[in-house]
């Protein structure tokens, strides 16, 4: 298998000088990565956290994308000033750019360059960008449980807002490797608990010093350092819920200045824990099998399937645009589905012989066997039952989605990582039932299952972007969050005059994190041990 011999590398960003676009405050970054190799589509792989009233921001959150030697990866690192809560771009203010290869960014390991503008329309002021690019070979990671007392009150009104920074040591200095959230208020936090990947904490050296800053947290983005300490993993590896591995933050300035000074407070690691993390592959290659099941939507917003004009009418090359998406999505899933037998539905129309409406039928019509054979099948049965239903509505979506999360609960019941599903629903995009469907994803977001929509047609889908978590998790009606995000939604528009495999590429672009992250979530572990190659 040619996919075993890609190389995970991690990126960290960090920006200095960009421009300053907020008025009576500072820019609030964020940087977008985009990816392309096929010489014509531009994707999104993923964000950073958006650093508030920064201009010189230390981005933790990094990008972690497979290297592959035989493939130019061009990539464009994107450095926003985000206003407002929405998922696009679009209306956030733009600070500059760099185009790249990632095989530059590896070769050189670490390097800064100019931002520019768009259409490399001169410079982004003096705004630069640092990256910094490590091969991922180790897959542990540490499970941190961290809380601290006696802070030093650095707030005029009220308490310290703390938050701690971990750092680790680099040939070319201290280098970000995570960032706690800020408990506010409060001089004896308790943060969340978190994981850091040993790799990026101290690349696997358990001896390797790791610096520990505390700040008190100011929205104007002058945090001040209450104090630091240094630590190992060898230290820290002490801790332990009865007997937790006790720091003195030490503020240095505050030592000189001060005869009897002790610290300015004292951080208690209660749990610091190493496990291995498995990845996707680990995964696959240890027996987990991916169900792929196809749900189409045949409501009457979609046009009459004899009109040219219909999203389902079927052009003399045989081609639509749902077809598309089955082709697309399902070529790249099947390669994971071991008996290649997937079921397939339709829903919002009236079907024979009673032409009730129905919100979950099979494309066969046969209940007891829903299943096609192969990515053809799907397609076959697609084909012929278009001409035997009629578009209907509304577009419930919740009756599929709770349908298939059946199947992932009883797999839930066995003790390994063995089935994960996956659910392509293809819709022209107005939805009826939201309320439903919220609560069926955020109930589904407790199961080994993810959810593709994919929006066919020009309706706008900013209902379908709201279903997508990126910018916050989805609630459901009585207030219960997902556990994650499993709904991946794009619009095909964006896809149109784009190379086949670039719609699979951007819509299974999150499959494999989600599927890893829900079992490491239950630790579960793969049905038998990947054998090492």
């Amino acid at each position: 298998m040619a996919a075993q011999c890609v190389t995970k590398v991690e990126l960290t960003v960090s920006c200095d000088h960009l421009l300053d676009r907020d008025i009576g405050s500072k820019s609030d970054p964020l940087c977008v990565l985009l990816m392309n190799t096929t010489d014509s589509q531009w994707f999104e792989v993923a964000r950073t956290e958006k650093v508030q009233n920064c201009l010189n921001p230390k981005f933790a959150k990094k990008f972690v994308i497979d290297y592959y030697f035989e493939m130019v990866q061009k990539l464009i690192f994107a450095i926003y000033d985000i206003d407002n809560k929405t998922v696009d771009l679009s209306d956030d203010d733009f600070l500059g750019q760099l185009e790249i290869t990632l095989g530059q960014v590896v070769s050189s390991k670490k390097l800064t360059r100019p931002l520019v503008m768009k259409n490399n329309k001169g410079p982004a002021g003096k705004g630069t960008i640092t990256i910094s690019a490590e091969e991922i070979n180790d897959n542990r990671v540490v499970n941190f449980e961290v809380e601290a007392r006696k802070l030093d009150n650095k707030d005029f009104f009220g308490k310290s807002d703390p938050y701690l920074e971990f750092y680790k040591q680099t040939a070319t200095g201290w280098q970000l490797a995570h960032r706690t959230e800020v408990v506010k208020n409060n001089l004896n936090p308790t943060w969340r608990p978190f994981r850091i990947p040993l790799q990026s904490l101290c690349a696997g050296d358990m001896d390797k010093p790791i610096k520990v800053e505390c700040y008190d947290y100011d929205s104007d983005g002058s945090h001040d350092l209450i104090g630091v300490f240094e630590a190992t993993m060898t230290r820290l590896q002490e801790a332990s819920r009865s007997s937790p591995a006790e720091f003195e933050c030490v503020n240095s300035k505050k030592k000189q200045k001060k005869k009897g000074y002790k610290n300015s407070g004292v951080v208690s690691v209660k749990l610091c824990q190493v496990v291995k993390e498995y990845s996707f592959l680990d995964y696959i290659m240890g027996g987990c099998q991916i169900n792929f099941t196809v749900a189409v939507d045949f409501t009457g917003s979609n046009g009459d399937p004899r009109s040219s004009t219909s999203l389902h009418y079927i052009s003399p090359q045989g081609v639509n645009e749902y077809l598309s998406a089955i082709w697309s999505v399902g070529n790249v899933i099947q390669d994971y589905d071991s008996d290649k037998m997937f079921p397939a539905f339709g829903f919002g129309a009236q079907i024979p012989p009673s032409w009730q409406v129905s919100h979950e039928f099979p494309l066969n019509f046969n209940p007891s066997n829903p299943f096609c054979a192969g990515i053809e099948g799907v397609v076959e049965a697609y084909r012929a039952c278009l001409p035997q239903v009629k578009l209907y509505g509304p577009t419930n979506f919740s009756p599929i989605i709770n349908h298939v999360a059946a199947f992932a609960n009883q797999a839930l019941q066995q003790t390994t990582a063995s089935q994960y599903y996956v659910l392509l629903i293809i819709t022209d995009g107005v939805i009826t039932d939201m309320d439903q469907t919220r609560n069926a994803i955020v109930n589904a977001s407790r199961l080994p299952m993810s959810v593709i929509i994919v929006g066919v047609g020009g309706a706008d889908f900013g209902a379908m972007e709201f279903l997508d978590g990126d910018d916050g998790r989805l609630r459901s009606m009585a207030g219960e969050t997902a556990m994650r995000d499993i709904v991946q939604f794009v619009p095909f528009r964006q896809f149109k005059n784009a190379p086949r495999q670039a719609l699979a590429q951007s819509v299974l672009a999150e499959l494999p994190q989600q599927l890893a992250s829900f079992f490491t979530l239950l630790k579960l572990k793969p049905p038998h041990q990947p054998t090492q190659s």
